[in-house]
């Protein structure tokens, strides 16, 4: 969102005689000072690298995100995570609501899947998940032989991580999951 110059003054006006009615002792805040900062922009999807790989943790799966671009920018802090044809997408954990993630310039965040509850007894097969660092992009698709289960990736209630700056934090989000 731009502020308009124009608008700026009588903000800042209005604050004033806000303070003055109220009898507030505090300084009035420059202009500048009234209105937060432009948001990131979200990063654009040909700026983004996303990986899918095997975590060594039964139905498990890490992925990343990777800012290929020389300025910082955003994602969700929830990875998407969808799987095959079926409808819905992994849930995070903790649960949240989407919010961005800044990304640094050349910087990478990880995050780690759980394909299937432990305590499931009953699931789906999908050949593929896809993973993408922001709802706004379609993401990448990963097949299961790729990610280490060449017969399918069960799903039942899958989770995610939210973005973490390195492999051990995410991996370590879902540790006390695991049964």
């Amino acid at each position: 969102m731009r502020i308009r110059p124009a608008l700026v003054a009588p903000a800042a006006a209005a604050l004033t005689v806000l303070l003055l009615a109220t009898g507030a002792s505090a300084a009035v805040p420059a202009p500048t000072e009234v209105f937060a900062p432009a948001a990131l922009a979200t990063c654009r999807a040909s700026a983004v690298e996303v990986t899918a790989t095997a975590s060594g943790v039964v139905n498990q799966v890490r992925i990343s995100v990777t800012n290929k671009s020389g300025r910082a920018c955003a994602v969700d802090r929830i990875p998407s995570i969808t799987f095959g044809d079926l409808d819905g997408a992994a849930q995070p954990v903790p649960p949240v609501e989407s919010a961005p993630y800044r990304l640094a310039a050349g910087g990478t965040a990880y995050a780690a899947v759980r394909t299937i509850d432990p305590a499931a007894e009953d699931s789906r097969t999908v050949a593929y998940l896809t993973v993408a660092g922001d709802p706004s992009h379609y993401g990448t698709r990963f097949d299961a032989a790729s990610l280490g289960s060449p017969a399918g990736i069960p799903v039942w209630e899958p989770v995610t991580t939210l973005w973490q700056p390195t492999r051990a934090k995410a991996d370590a989000v879902l540790a006390p999951t695991q049964r």
